[in-house]
């Protein structure tokens, strides 16, 4: 299906490094222009080139902070002021944070949630009616296998991917016979730096790590199917499958032993400005 945007123009969050980078470049290997969306612009202006050289891209940077309320619409006006069409969006900036519920920062919660679902939502809703319009175009929003469950220490970062999981799926519903495909994308671990900024800097060295390349790739497929969402890895369907099956309580239970933190969260555990990074 992607292949039919070539030439078109793609928006894509948290484009500075890891699985949004990756994004950037199979679209770009499909023929598509890119707006990259994050908060590091030497990162970005870097990956232009790269593409650039590679694909003959056109690249627009925005540097944007989404934890702020204001700025996806102000992303949205950038990209009316440029007159681009977007035709495909990936949703990918995002944060998480592991700790006990004593020690968490209630503003950086509401940071979370502004940056995970309510920009994303924005977005969404600013960019679908163009789609609709034109009959064309794909929305990705990047949610995580922790969206299949409820999990312990990481509460509200799992909450958030759960809201993005159900979003897409209604909404790949209600647009699916109008040329428009949404999707949910939701990987296990992921090799980003997504686990720093999270306060578990130690886990890639103890859990197998899918590369965003192989992440990116899974869901360039699936999209071409018309999936609502797609989990990449065996191991990992078989997990979200397997929760559905399980008891609740059980499920919450075992999700302690995972993600409770061998020592005390604080505030300087964690970036309090979180990268423009995707749900692992």
């Amino acid at each position: 299906m992607l292949d039919a945007y070539a030439d078109r123009w793609a928006l894509v969050t948290g484009a500075s490094s890891g699985i949004g980078a990756e994004f950037a470049r199979q679209l770009a290997a499909r023929g598509m222009h890119l707006v990259l969306v994050a908060r590091r612009q030497e990162l970005m202006k870097e990956l232009a080139a790269e593409l650039d050289t590679r694909h003959g891209t056109k690249c627009e940077i925005v540097v944007s902070d989404l934890s702020d309320p204001a700025a996806s619409k102000l992303i949205f006006d950038d990209i009316a002021n440029r007159e681009l069409n977007i035709d495909v969006l990936v949703n990918n900036a995002g944060f998480g944070f592991v700790g006990v519920v004593d020690d968490v920062d209630i503003s950086r919660m509401m940071q979370m949630i502004q940056l995970n679902i309510s920009s994303a939502t924005d977005l969404i809703y600013r960019l679908l009616p163009g789609m609709l319009e034109r009959k064309r175009g794909a929305i990705i929003n990047v949610s995580s296998l922790a969206a299949f469950q409820p999990v312990a220490y990481m509460s509200v970062y799992a909450a958030t991917k759960a809201y993005m999981l159900h979003l897409s799926e209604a909404l790949w519903a209600e647009v699916k016979e109008r040329g428009v495909t949404v999707m949910a994308l939701c990987p296990g671990t992921t090799e980003t730096d997504f686990f720093d900024v999270a306060g578990i800097s130690g886990w890639l060295k103890k859990h197998r790590a899918q590369t965003p390349e192989q992440v990116v790739k899974t869901a360039m497929k699936a999209l071409d199917r018309g999936k609502q969402y797609v989990v990449p890895g065996l191991k990992n369907y078989l997990i979200s499958l397997g929760v559905r099956l399980a008891r609740r309580k059980m499920v919450v239970l075992q999700s302690m032993k995972y993600f409770r933190p061998t020592r005390k969260t604080t505030d300087d555990s964690a970036d309090p400005n979180p990268k423009s990074q995707p749900a692992a």
